[in-house]
């Protein structure tokens, strides 16, 4: 696709850019002291790198890759791809961001399994890990497979060497630096990857004519629906609103951010700044897939490669290689942090609790080996299973069914009991696994036969069960955890100095 020429500049560019980025991380390394360091970037982050590690997470190279892949082909339909996400998360700010932050401080919480053990009990801990982990290693071995998929096409490197070598990159850089790395590395990369988006976006509209010409392009050859936002089914509406958008209230990272900015202000602000360059962004993405196809005229038989041919037919030589420089940003930013949100899981909801680690140093040490553990599981999948996109929305798909219900249910209502909770996530997540090996009966997502049976056994557990510890829910609920929680965080480090000076 692009001349061997451009390639070998390329190749220096990403060389320099990648070892630019390991030494940012071990620029980290021995600045992360504690667990909650490495876990939640020591609940300290200021507002700027914050809103960029949002935007770098929330797009990765599947989604830049596959959303723009999705609009060449499906049209402009194809942005609902993209508003569930961002129309859920402005409710998850709005109403649930303060409460998780809250509840993080006051209970030192680092996973979404530490809230559900909280407040369901321990039992509840084991099928949300499951959740968790399914969803973070398929797909951080996703970006393995995008940073093999980019060597393969660039430079004709065996797919498999390439999974490896994107494995042994980002288990190195993630493995170092901690979250701390992540989000200040972010801080950079968000920049890259949103300038990049932007830039391509807006070079293929004036190239292609505007919007009138790509409208008029579609009526000529008979395809109205493929620039009308609801030129997709009503149902493909509804299974991205409830996977891709209900998704955004139980994704890891987003809580470990929340609980790893600085203040409240600095958690909000950062957040909706974050959600506002991502919408636009992300239609940016989808706007330049159906503008290559109907305002360029690009023609691919592989239409997830489109974002390749349209740098290499509309770009001078510098602005190639700064557009591939934005993917690896891109690629890198996203996996790191889910990188982070699952191996955290790890160490924080299989290895404290189970092997009874108190000591924080040897936390830390743990922190760092569940990173290659789960890199190492993420290698297996990526190496064994071909289609591990489908994974990945199965995997989301069990996260959303079985952790949702019980998270809002657990915030808004004292009444629902520990039995409730836990018997929820299994119904949820048993029921999304069946109907997927079942093959999706009826032609009916798993995300919704999960989602009812999660809601039905909630509901029923708890009209024949009690809470059993009714003190800690009431400490736990709504209308108690909508207060500031920087008093709450200097009140915690007053006492743990009280404590440190009396011993």
């Amino acid at each position: 696709m692009f001349d061997p020429s451009i390639k070998s500049i390329i190749l220096i560019a990403v060389f320099l850019y990648s070892l630019a980025i390991l030494g940012h991380s071990l620029y980290f390394f021995k600045r992360v002291k504690t667990s909650d360091d490495y876990n939640v970037a020591g609940r300290s982050m200021p507002t700027f790198p914050m809103i960029l590690s949002i935007v770098g997470t929330a797009t990765g190279g599947a989604s830049l890759l596959g959303f723009m892949g999705d609009a060449y082909s499906g049209g402009l339909g194809m942005i609902w791809l993209v508003l569930p996400v961002y129309i859920v998360s402005a409710i998850w700010i709005i109403f649930f961001l303060k409460p998780i932050r809250n509840l993080g401080t006051k209970y030192n919480l680092v996973t979404l399994p530490d809230y559900i053990a909280l407040r369901y009990g321990e039992k509840a801990r084991v099928p949300a890990l499951i959740c968790i982990l399914v969803a973070y290693a398929s797909i951080t071995g996703l970006q393995f497979i995008a940073i093999a998929t980019f060597l393969n096409l660039m430079f004709g490197l065996n797919t498999t060497a390439g999974i490896i070598i994107g494995c042994v990159f980002l288990t190195f850089k993630t493995y170092i630096g901690g979250l701390k790395a992540v989000i200040w590395s972010d801080s950079v990369q968000g920049t890259i990857q949103t300038l990049g988006v932007i830039i391509l976006f807006c070079t293929v509209y004036f190239l292609s004519g505007g919007w009138n010409n790509v409208k008029e392009n579609a009526l000529a050859i008979n395809q109205p629906q493929f620039v009308d936002v609801f030129g997709i089914s009503t149902v493909s509406i509804f299974v991205f609103i409830f996977t891709l958008g209900a998704y955004q209230f139980v994704r890891q990272d987003n809580w470990q951010r929340v609980w790893a900015a600085k203040t409240d202000k600095v958690a909000v602000v950062s957040n909706w700044f974050a959600l506002v360059i991502g919408l636009v962004t992300g239609i940016c993405i989808v706007l330049t897939g159906v503008f290559s196809a109907l305002g360029l005229n690009i023609q691919t038989d592989q239409p997830a490669l489109i974002f390749y041919q349209v740098v290499n037919e509309t770009m001078p030589v510098p602005m190639i290689v700064i557009m591939v420089i934005a993917l690896v940003a891109t690629i890198v930013s996203c996996a790191d942090s889910f990188f982070m949100a699952g191996a955290s899981s790890i160490a924080n909801d299989i290895i404290k609790p189970y092997f009874k680690v108190t000591d924080d140093k040897k936390m830390l040490q743990y922190s760092r080996l569940s990173v290659i553990i789960l890199s190492v599981v993420a290698l297996v999948m990526a190496l064994a299973i071909p289609q591990l996109v489908p994974l990945w929305v199965a995997g989301t798909a069990m996260l959303t069914s079985g952790l949702l219900v019980p998270f809002i249910a657990g915030v808004l209502f004292k009444k629902v009991s520990e039995s409730a909770g836990t018997l929820s996530i299994w119904a949820g997540l048993i029921t999304t696994v069946v109907w997927q090996i079942a093959g999706q009966p009826f032609g009916i997502h798993q995300v919704f036969p999960g989602l009812l049976a999660s809601t039905l056994i909630i509901i029923a557990a708890t009209l024949v069960t009690k809470p059993q510890n009714a003190t800690l829910i009431e400490k736990m609920s709504y209308e108690n955890n909508l207060g500031s929680s920087d008093l709450l965080y200097e009140e915690t480090l007053l006492q743990e100095k009280a404590s440190t000076k009396n011993a």
